[in-house]
C-alpha cells in the first residue's frame, strides 16, 4: 500500500499547488489555499485509489481473479467476516478440504486484500524448497516480530539466511540431540515433582503456564546452558515477562490489524499500553540473553572445553556480532519454549478429551520406563523405545500444530505451479490446513489418531507408518519443510516426548469445568501459537506407585 499512498500524496501536493497559485485562474472561484487544495485532491484521489484497489482490481484486473476461491463473502470485505470469527487457520482447513483446487485457492480479506493459500505437496516443495528465497517473510510479521527477536535466523533472509543455518547447526545435529535426553527428562522429573504438590493442594491446573515455565528451563539448560529456575519459583521474571508478552491480547490483535495499512515503526510509536509492555519485555529478554552470552565468552576465555549448546556454537563460528548474538538467542529462547509449550497444552486437552488413548499410554510409559521418584538415568533410546508415546507426540503436532498459519510475500515476479505470481502477493501456509487434508491424510484426516503413526503388520500400510499414512512428506508442515524448515525439530521433539511421558506417568487428567469438548466451541486465539483465550485448565489426579 505504501507505493500507491506516496503517489497519491505527490499528485495531491502538485495539485494543491497549482490550485493556490495563478497557475490556475478560473473566472467566479476563489482562489484555495495550498492546505485546502491539498487535502481535497488528496481526499478525491484516494477514493479513487480506493475503489480500484478494494473494487475493481481484486474483482476484474487482477492476474488471480480466476483461481479456485470460497464461494460468497462480502463484495468490499471478502472472507473477512469468516476468517475474524473463527480461530486463525480453521476457514482453512474447511477450503483445502472442499475447493476444487490444483495446488493454490485465493482468497480475499479485509478490504479485499489478496491472498493465495497454497495446498498441495507440489506447491509447497516450490514455495518451501525450490523457490524459498522467492518468498520471504512479510513486513508486517518483521515488525511486529522483529521488534521482540531482532534479526536472527527467523528473519534472516537469502545468503545471510544460509550462511547463519549453516553455521547453527552442529548445535542441532543429531548426536548432539540424542545426549540432551538426560536432562530433558531431568527437568521433566522436577516439573512433576512440583506439580504433584500443586496437585495435592488443587488438582485444576492451567497447564499452559505449567508448560510454559517447563520448556523455558529446559532450552536454558540443553541449549543456553543456564537453569533459569522459572518450574520451582512461578514469580520467575523472565517466565513472567514471556507470560505477559504472549498471552492472547485484544489490543495486540488490534494493532496488528492496523499494522495491515499503516508502517509498523508508527504503529510502535502509538500510545497504548500493548506497545508499553512489548517494550518493557524486550529489554528484560535482551538484558538476560546479553549476559548469557557475556557469560559464555568468560568461559571460553578461560579455556573451558566450548560445549555444544547455541551460544558456545554460535561464539565458535565467529560469524555473529554480540547484537547479533543477542538477536539469536531471543529467538531460540522463544522458539524454544513458546512452541512445545503450546503442543504440551493441547496435549493434555487431548488426552482429557481421549482416556482411552491417555490409559493406553500411561500403561507403556509404566510398563517400560523407571518410577518418576526414581533416579534411574534415561537415554534416547528409552524414549525412542516406546513406539505408543511417539505416534502420540506425532499426531498431537499433526492434529494441533503450535502455529497455525504462516505467511510469505512473494519478493519478486515468480510462479507456483506455472500460476505467475505478482511481486507483493501474500502466500498463506496453514499448517492446521496441510495437516488435515483428506486428500494427503486420507478420510479420517479430521480424527484424533495415533495409531495411524504405528506399524499394524501389513506390509504396504507399515510403509507408510513413518509419515503418518500421509501420501507425500510435504503433507506434515508442524515444522515446516526445506531451508527454511525448523532447525530445532529435533531438539523441540525431544523436549515435548520427556514431558509428555513425565506427566501422562504421574497424572490422570479431565477436562476442567468449563472447558468445552467440543474443539469448534473453544475460544482460541494467541499472539503466535494457537492456545485457549481463558487458557487450559486440567483436573489432575495423581497415579500412585509411579
Amino acid at each position: 500500500m505504501g507505493l500507491p499512498f506516496r503517489a497519491v500524496s505527490i499528485v495531491a501536493a502538485g495539485v494543491g499547488f497549482v490550485l493556490s497559485s495563478d497557475i490556475v485562474a478560473i473566472p467566479g472561484l476563489p482562489k484555495v489555499g495550498f492546505a485546502a487544495g491539498f487535502l481535497a485532491a488528496w481526499t478525491f484521489q484516494f477514493w479513487l485509489w480506493a475503489f480500484w484497489a478494494v473494487i475493481l482490481h481484486p474483482h476484474y484486473f487482477s492476474p488471480l481473479r480466476h483461481l479456485p476461491s470460497p464461494t460468497g463473502g462480502s463484495f468490499y470485505n471478502g472472507q473477512w467476516k469468516k476468517i475474524s470469527a473463527q480461530p486463525s487457520g480453521v476457514p482453512m482447513i474447511e477450503w483445502i478440504n472442499s475447493i476444487p483446487n490444483n495446488g493454490i485457492i485465493r482468497y480475499l480479506g479485509l478490504l479485499n486484500l489478496e491472498r493465495v493459500m497454497v495446498t498441495s505437496p507440489k506447491a509447497l516443495a516450490e514455495v518451501l524448497s525450490t523457490k524459498c528465497y522467492d518468498f520471504q517473510k512479510p513486513e508486517q510479521l518483521r515488525w511486529s516480530l522483529g521488534r521482540i527477536l531482532g534479526v536472527g535466523i527467523l528473519f534472516a533472509e537469502g545468503d545471510e539466511h544460509n550462511i547463519q543455518r549453516r553455521k547453527l547447526l552442529p548445535a542441532f545435529s543429531f548426536r548432539h540431540i540424542k545426549d540432551l535426553y538426560p536432562v530433558f527428562w531431568d527437568k521433566s522429573r522436577e516439573s512433576v515433582r512440583v506439580m504433584t504438590s500443586a496437585v495435592l493442594a488443587d488438582p485444576v491446573l492451567e497447564v499452559g503456564s505449567w508448560a510454559s515455565r517447563a520448556t523455558l528451563d529446559m532450552i536454558g539448560v540443553a541449549g543456553l546452558g543456564r537453569d533459569f529456575g522459572a518450574i520451582e519459583n512461578p514469580s520467575n521474571t523472565l517466565s513472567q515477562t514471556y507470560h505477559n508478552l504472549f498471552k492472547p491480547s485484544a489490543q495486540g490483535r488490534l494493532l496488528g490489524l492496523v499494522s495491515l495499512f499503516i508502517p509498523g515503526w508508527l504503529v510502535e510509536k502509538l500510545p497504548v499500553q500493548r506497545n508499553n509492555d512489548v517494550r518493557h519485555a524486550v529489554r528484560v529478554v535482551r538484558s538476560v540473553c546479553s549476559d548469557l552470552i557475556q557469560t559464555s565468552k568468560q568461559k571460553r576465555s578461560s579455556g573451558e572445553q566450548p560445549s555444544l549448546d547455541i551460544i558456545s556454537v554460535a561464539l565458535e563460528s565467529g560469524s555473529f556480532t554480540d547484537e547479533n548474538l543477542v538477536d539469536q538467542m531471543m529467538t531460540f529462547l522463544l522458539a524454544g519454549h513458546e512452541t512445545t509449550a503450546s503442543s504440551m497444552t493441547w496435549a493434555c486437552y487431548l488426552l482429557a478429551k481421549h482416556p482411552d488413548i491417555q490409559s493406553r499410554l500411561r500403561s507403556e510409559i509404566h510398563a517400560r520406563l523407571p518410577p518418576i521418584d526414581s533416579s534411574t538415568p534415561i537415554t534416547s533410546l528409552d524414549i525412542d523405545s516406546l513406539p505408543y508415546l511417539n505416534a502420540v507426540c506425532q499426531e498431537i503436532f499433526r492434529y494441533f500444530a503450535p502455529v497455525p498459519l504462516l505467511m510469505r510475500d512473494a519478493a519478486r515476479d515468480t510462479t507456483i505451479q506455472g500460476t505467475f505470481i505478482p511481486k507483493g502477493t501474500r502466500v498463506i501456509i496453514s499448517p492446521w490446513a496441510v495437516n488435515k487434508s483428506v486428500e494427503m491424510w486420507g478420510p479420517d484426516a479430521a480424527e484424533f489418531n495415533p495409531d495411524r503413526w504405528l506399524a499394524s503388520g501389513d506390509a504396504e500400510k507399515d510403509k507408510k507408518a513413518a509419515s503418518g499414512g500421509a501420501s507425500s512428506n510435504y503433507a506434515f508442515m508442524t515444522f515446516l519443510a526445506g531451508p527454511r524448515g525448523c532447525i530445532g525439530r529435533e531438539f523441540a521433539k525431544a523436549e515435548f516426548a520427556c514431558l509428555l511421558a513425565a506427566w501422562v506417568g504421574r497424572f490422570k487428567m479431565e477436562l476442567g469445568d468449563g472447558m468445552e469438548k467440543d474443539e469448534e466451541k473453544l475460544d482460541i486465539k494467541g499472539a503466535i501459537t494457537a492456545r485457549p483465550e481463558g487458557g487450559m485448565f486440567i483436573k489432575m489426579e495423581v497415579v500412585e506407585g509411579w
